[in-house]
């Protein structure tokens, strides 16, 4: 064959898998646009389910964004409050803490009373078996009382020490990551409080009702 025959050949292959790359990154593209918006309406419901776990007596949400943080440690990814009838009830705020294997987030719900109405790890890089019994269902500090790690802080006053090893059981072997959590669910606390007591009501009108806009 000359060489223009297998210079030819040569470009014919070249243009036949362009063709297919092309294809598969068409498909691709296709594929992960429509897995992108199965992750972020998946997140979506997982999100408007651990809020109403929170404030089950609450009938909306709403996304706000004047909750600050007094722990530089710890901060702020989302806030909404919880209304009822239009009314705030609580506030829930979604928090980053540097963990042990990396940061840890938080979902810690706090009611108008000033209490923890309850507290959910979200994500974590934390060593299985130590550090990931944060986010453990099966994992008690009070296993007479059925009480997990993170069920333990509801119904605790944001005035709390909210330090391990006193008022708050750490997990065994995972003082970082029992500090992390305490020291994020404090934060949320102090900071919720205050919003809560300061905050006109309108601030927080026009809620979507049933779920987090």
């Amino acid at each position: 064959m000359s060489k223009t025959g297998n210079f030819s050949g040569m470009v014919k292959l070249g243009l036949v898998l362009a063709c297919f790359a092309t294809a598969a990154c068409v498909m691709l593209a296709f594929v992960y646009s429509g897995t992108a918006k199965i992750i972020a309406l998946r997140q979506q419901a997982d999100l408007e389910n651990s809020l109403k776990d929170l404030f089950p007596d609450a009938d909306s949400f709403r996304e706000v964004s004047d909750i600050e943080s007094p722990d530089p440690s710890v901060s702020i990814e989302k806030q909404y409050a919880a209304l009822r009838n239009g009314e705030r009830i609580g506030a829930a705020l979604r928090l980053s803490r540097a963990s042990y294997g990396g940061p840890i987030k938080v979902l810690v719900g706090v009611g108008a009373g000033g209490k923890i109405a309850g507290v959910k790890i979200l994500e974590h890089s934390d060593t299985p078996g130590l550090g990931a019994n944060a986010a453990s269902g099966s994992y008690f500090v009070d296993r007479a009382g059925g009480i997990t790690f993170y069920g333990q802080f509801a119904g605790k006053s944001v005035n709390d020490p909210f330090k391990v090893k006193d008022d708050v059981a750490a997990i065994t072997a995972s003082t970082v990551t029992s500090s992390a959590v305490s020291a994020a669910v404090r934060a949320a606390g102090l900071g919720a409080a205050a919003w809560l007591d300061g905050t006109e009501a309108g601030a927080v009108s026009g809620a979507t009702e049933g779920g987090a806009q």
